[in-house]
């Protein structure tokens, strides 16, 4: 199956077309503010189904240029048990936009106001750590993150069918770096 099949299968609704170049901006000192209070919102309706709330992806990489959007990683009992949680998420404005069970039971769910894409996993899946080790990899490590931002620059001025293809093509640098980062830390 190509990229572009797989997307349209896992999508929860209309798969949305870019057909241009990403928006990158420079680090703003908001987004840790944006992020503490999306994580209340999302302890407040879940409890104690959230058994952690993380700050991931370019945003909560200060220094890092970044698309926007909070990335969070919220890890759960079991991702594949919906209705457990998501119809409190989306009672707090969150909306499950992409169903992965074959790949670590990743659901997404996206909100506005700020711009959020909400990662779900399962306590101590090898992915969720690796989002956590890259994370922090970028934040301790000046050369890889200065690195990174280069190739995203690069690469955010072409043009891209779809955001997710920006994604996919990201992921030589980020295996580079990944394999100096410490894996023995899952969440």
């Amino acid at each position: 199956m190509g990229a572009e099949d797989y997307l349209k299968q896992v999508t929860v609704g209309e798969v949305k077309e870019l057909n241009g170049s990403i928006l990158l901006m420079e680090y703003d000192p908001r987004w840790p503010e944006q992020f503490r209070r999306e994580r209340d919102r999302i302890r407040n309706v879940l409890g104690e189904r959230a058994l952690a709330v993380e700050h991931v992806g370019s945003t909560s990489v200060p220094g890092l240029c970044a698309k926007p959007i909070i990335d969070i990683l919220l890890l759960v009992e079991n991702p594949a048990e919906e209705h457990s949680f998501a119809p409190l998420l989306e009672k707090a404005g969150y909306r499950l936009r992409i169903r992965e069970p074959q790949w670590h039971e990743h659901r997404m769910f996206k909100k506005q106001n700020p711009e959020v894409n909400l990662h779900v996993f399962r306590t101590g899946d090898e992915e969720a750590g690796r989002m956590l080790a890259f994370r922090d990899c970028l934040r301790k490590d000046e050369r890889d993150r200065e690195r990174y931002a280069a190739e995203k620059r690069r690469l955010a001025s072409g043009c891209w069918k779809y955001v997710q293809d920006y994604a996919d093509a990201k992921t030589e640098m980020i295996n580079e770096i990944m394999k100096r980062a410490d894996f023995g830390k899952n969440p």
